[in-house]
């Protein structure tokens, strides 16, 4: 069986060949063709290139082993990797802006006609690329490979503004030659608003937020069907990369002994984890149900 780190790695080596060839010609395109929107395009998708470099890096981190000085293992190299990824896509976007600027207050001939064709291949690509790794990123529910596919969409948008902006230029004539520049500056606002809404989940995994909770329920449907389980207390959930780890408080008979109880916790993590793959580890707190509800005697 693959691992779901695997399909993430492998999602991101063809985005690493599609974007590489796509700055290479949207590069060329855009400079003989004197659009600053599409050499805009190039550059992100050279920015694209990098991140997914990152992504496989991060991956391959996350599927190492635990050893001795990381007992939970390496997930966090996932959702770091996602953070760099996002922030990357930020840094591309201000470099769009300033050139951007740039170019709107330097005069310059309108884009060349065929660089139309060139954008048109290219939304069609990157959308297709979106969709593609956005699948296995909610397959194998990876952070960093759907802010990789995000990188994508953010691409498409880029060139579809491009398109846009090249269309307004050709049609409207003299005086409107800088529309392809303000269409890259526009797409650049959509990439940052992007690499902000990528990086927020990409923290919050870092701190340890909650995952959805259908994982939750999960865990206690599954808990609760387990023979001796009387009913249960807390449950806690925090997701390590492309794992889930889970403390759970299981309540059972007061008379039991320890053995007895031991036994129960045990079934449980085995229920659980034969449930959902994804849920590595478990700590288990057994509680007497007498004692839930014996009051607590202080001391003078």
């Amino acid at each position: 069986m693959i691992h779901p780190a695997e399909k993430g790695i492998r999602s991101a080596i063809i985005g690493i060949i599609v974007n590489a060839a796509l700055a290479l010609i949207k590069g060329i395109a855009g400079f003989f063709g004197n659009s600053y929107a599409l050499i805009a395009d190039a550059i992100e998708s050279a920015s694209d290139v990098v991140s997914s470099l990152i992504v496989v890096s991060g991956l391959r981190i996350a599927l190492k082993p635990r050893d001795k000085n990381h007992p939970y293992g390496h997930g966090k190299a996932e959702p770091i990797a996602a953070m760099v990824v996002a922030l990357s896509l930020f840094a591309a976007a201000v470099t769009i802006i300033t050139q951007s600027i740039h170019e709107i207050i330097t005069p310059h001939h309108a884009p060349a006609s065929f660089t139309l064709i060139v954008l048109i291949v290219v939304v069609i690509t990157k959308e297709s690329l979106f969709r593609f790794v956005f699948r296995v990123a909610e397959d194998v529910q990876s952070t960093v490979v759907k802010t990789d596919a995000w990188h994508h969409r953010s691409d498409a948008i880029t060139s579809m503004a491009a398109f846009i902006g090249i269309s307004i230029a050709l049609l409207g004539g003299e005086g409107f030659e800088s529309a392809d520049d303000w269409a890259a500056l526009f797409a650049s606002a959509i990439i940052m608003f992007n690499a902000h809404a990528l990086f927020r989940p990409a923290l919050d995994e870092v701190m340890d937020a909650a995952p959805p909770p259908q994982i939750e329920e999960q865990v206690r449907a599954t808990a609760r069907s387990v023979a001796g389980v009387i009913k249960l207390e807390k449950c806690y959930v925090r997701k390590m990369g492309l794992d889930y780890f889970v403390d759970l408080h299981v309540v059972v008979d007061g008379s039991l002994t320890v053995r007895e109880g031991h036994l129960i916790g045990h079934n449980v993590k085995d229920a659980v984890c034969t449930t959902n793959s994804r849920i590595v580890d478990m700590m288990i707190h057994i509680e007497p149900e007498s004692f839930l509800n014996v009051p607590v005697r202080r001391s003078n």
